[in-house]
């Protein structure tokens, strides 16, 4: 009975760890790569950037960087806290404290990101290519991760609150700002496309590590005033 009461958890387990395994695989790949030449562009990095500088008139770049602000300042953790409070449920103090957790998850891993960053220090594309001011290094992108961790913890909330229609195009909405804001880091010049798929891998891996156990604590009555 033991053995297959293990076995059984094992098999809860496992598809849980498909998400964070693959995009952390696929993160470690891409850094290798991205490393091995030092951070120094691919072709595959310089085509897509070189388009879009020599298609970015004004009115575009001036658009597209409404669009990019969207993945920094208090945009990301207030959708992020936003998102624990609708997956908190019934109760004020239990959606306070999910709505902490969830800003936890979105800081620790900004933390992470950082921490990646700083030691990649890959270098940017030509400052005479930007189109906005920045700073830092280049992989993986900032605005792209940090997009991409507040629309899933965003969308996770919104699937529990509204787990109807509403909330999956709710959710489709969030998600495609946070793609938007990525491929903005591209159009604008201050990141190379492997730069912007860095994130949101290490993004879908970060979130893949956190959001389960934190569901799983909320569903069996983690945290204060739990609703019915």
């Amino acid at each position: 009975m033991l053995r297959r009461a293990a076995a059984g958890s094992a098999g809860v387990r496992w598809p849980r760890l498909l998400l964070p395994a693959c995009c952390g695989a696929g993160f470690a790949a891409l850094a290798g790569v991205v490393l091995t030449k030092q951070g120094s562009p691919y072709v595959f990095d310089t085509g897509p950037h070189d388009w879009s500088v020599a298609h970015r008139p004004h009115a575009a770049a001036t658009a597209v960087r409404y669009v990019t602000d969207a993945g920094a300042g208090p945009f990301p953790p207030v959708a992020s806290a936003v998102g624990g409070w609708l997956a908190g449920g019934r109760g004020a103090r239990r959606q306070a404290v999910a709505a902490a957790l969830a800003l936890l998850v979105f800081v620790t891993g900004q933390v992470l990101r950082t921490a990646v960053m700083t030691a990649a220090h890959r270098a940017r594309p030509p400052v005479a290519d930007w189109a906005v001011h920045v700073s830092g290094s280049a992989f993986p992108s900032g605005h792209t991760a940090s997009s991409a961790m507040a629309a899933g913890l965003l969308g996770w909330g919104l699937l529990r609150a509204l787990p109807g229609r509403a909330g999956k195009a709710l959710t489709a909405v969030g998600v495609t700002v946070a793609v938007a804001v990525g491929c903005s880091r591209v159009y604008l010049g201050v990141h190379w496309p492997t730069d912007v798929l860095g994130g949101w891998l290490l993004a879908g891996c970060w979130l893949g590590l956190t959001l389960p156990p934190l569901t799983a604590w909320l569903d069996t009555g983690g945290g204060p005033g739990r609703g019915p």
